[in-house]
């Protein structure tokens, strides 16, 4: 290891997470990353990667596009004032009106904040203040943020058990479940349901059709508010601008964060519509109820409106969807009836496989318990340490360990469609059965185990 990268390592490891460091160096995922540009990554080595996590969702035009630098150069050389909380900023009044746009005027009143957890948090204080009611009604497996209040509408217990006791009145509904929704519905009385268009960080399960208009039928009825977190499905993943596109659905909330930045900059957004926002704050003793120091900075608000502007490029959004098709054709014709390949599925560049044995085999009949045991817990984190070492980043999704989550740029070539299937599919030809995944991670913790977690 060259001593830069000891230094970063070792720094990054005393004052940032020594926990990531050492889990990083139990299988010898580690790297140190150097360098980033469209669908690329390089590390410290000069060795190139294929972004297939994209900051999960992050970097949907690509790391460090250059018109997005051309755009904070522009914006920077005007001496606008960064943060301006005493009258209206230009910068936000801007970006406002093109997120409005967005949605055909139905949601015209954005909320602005830095981060997707931050934005669901501004969703639920609105239906609370909008509502009068204090309950909240997510689905299992949902990823919305860490931070304190939303974890209390996290689908994953294990994420919200070391901070609970959490919000009161939370409770979870099957995803894709339009009886168990109504049920709760009637039960809790709440103020928000809030629900991915497509749970992402669950394993990219895409509900029913029908199933997102349904529920907008419900929460009208109880009077509870519609969220739709689409911190990583929005602004073109999913070959649409929003993956609630696909049903013509439009919710009384709808958040944006994660690509509305580029990977550049922290920006995210609650969109509403104004007679909802009135009800919550509006009043001249209520509009100061919700808000922080940084929401709507010049800086962000300048490279979203470009974000926004390029992403309505319909050359992009056809690429999302045409690419994303044939990422999943070609990853069912290579892998499909692999007898460790439960599903293939997807939408736009939003695609999972689904690792597991088959239903109905001599595999899973005979050892169904151990191998999904493996999937779970092992073969999604092996098969990523494999693919960066076939030069492909990625990682499994958050909730689901056993479903490998591929999300690169939606600037993604064929080409480089077909170098990401060929790797998936040459590293789970080595992997019939789960015997022999535990085997090369067992031989893999006991070399760096040896090696004292060294990255490699």
């Amino acid at each position: 290891m060259n001593d830069p990268d000891r230094a970063i390592i070792e720094r990054f490891g005393r004052h940032i997470s020594p926990s990531f460091v050492r889990l990083l160096g139990v299988l010898g995922y580690g790297r140190v990353f150097t360098r980033a540009e469209d669908v690329w990554l390089w590390d410290s080595k000069g060795r190139r990667y294929l972004d297939a996590l994209a900051g999960f969702g992050s970097a949907n035009l690509g790391h460090n596009p250059p018109a997005l630098f051309e755009a904070i150069r522009a914006h920077l050389s005007r001496d606008l004032p960064g943060i301006l909380h005493v009258g209206p900023s230009s910068s936000a009044a801007v970006l406002g009106e093109a997120l409005s746009a967005l949605t055909g005027d139905a949601l015209d009143v954005s909320m602005l904040a830095l981060s997707g957890a931050e934005a669901v948090d501004s969703a639920m204080k609105l239906a609370r203040a909008a509502t009068g009611r204090r309950g909240f009604v997510s689905c299992e497996g949902g990823y919305h943020g860490l931070d304190l209040g939303v974890l209390s509408i996290m689908g994953t217990g294990r994420i919200r058990a070391p901070f609970e006791p959490l919000l009161e009145h939370c409770a979870r509904v099957r995803f894709g479940d339009i009886d168990a929704l109504d049920a709760a519905l009637r039960k809790h009385k709440p103020a928000a349901f809030v629900i991915e268009p497509v749970m992402a960080e669950g394993g990219a399960e895409i509900p029913a059709p029908g199933y997102l208009a349904a529920a907008k039928s419900l929460c009208q009825k109880s009077g509870a508010v519609l969220v739709f977190d689409e911190v990583q499905t929005g602004l073109g993943r999913t070959g649409r601008m929003f993956a609630h596109q696909r049903e013509g659905v439009v919710p009384d909330v709808l958040v944006l964060g994660k690509a509305l930045g580029a990977g550049l900059v922290p920006m995210s957004a609650a969109l509403t519509s104004r007679a909802l926002h009135e009800r919550a704050f509006g009043t001249m003793d209520r509009f100061d109820l919700h808000g922080s120091t940084y929401a709507g900075y010049a800086l962000g608000c300048a490279v979203a409106v470009e974000v926004i502007a390029r992403t309505q490029n319909q050359a992009l959004l056809d690429n999302a969807r045409d690419r994303g098709a044939s990422l999943r054709d070609k990853l069912r014709a290579r892998v499909g009836s692999h007898p460790m390949v439960r599903d293939v599925r997807g939408d736009g560049l939003l695609v999972a496989v689904e690792l597991g044995a088959k239903p109905d085999t001599l595999l899973r009949r005979l050892t169904a318990a151990a191998v999904d045991a493996v999937s779970e817990k092992v073969l999604g984190q092996w098969l990523c340490v494999r693919l960066l070492e076939h030069n492909v980043v990625a990682q499994p999704a958050t909730q689901k360990w056993n479903v490998l989550k591929l999300t690169p740029p939606l600037t993604i070539t064929e080409a480089a469609v077909d170098t990401l299937v060929e790797s998936v599919g040459a590293i789970l030809d080595a992997y019939p059965d789960p015997v022999r995944v535990l085997r090369d991670a067992a031989v893999r913790v006991t070399e760096q185990w040896r090696a004292k977690g060294a990255f490699r």
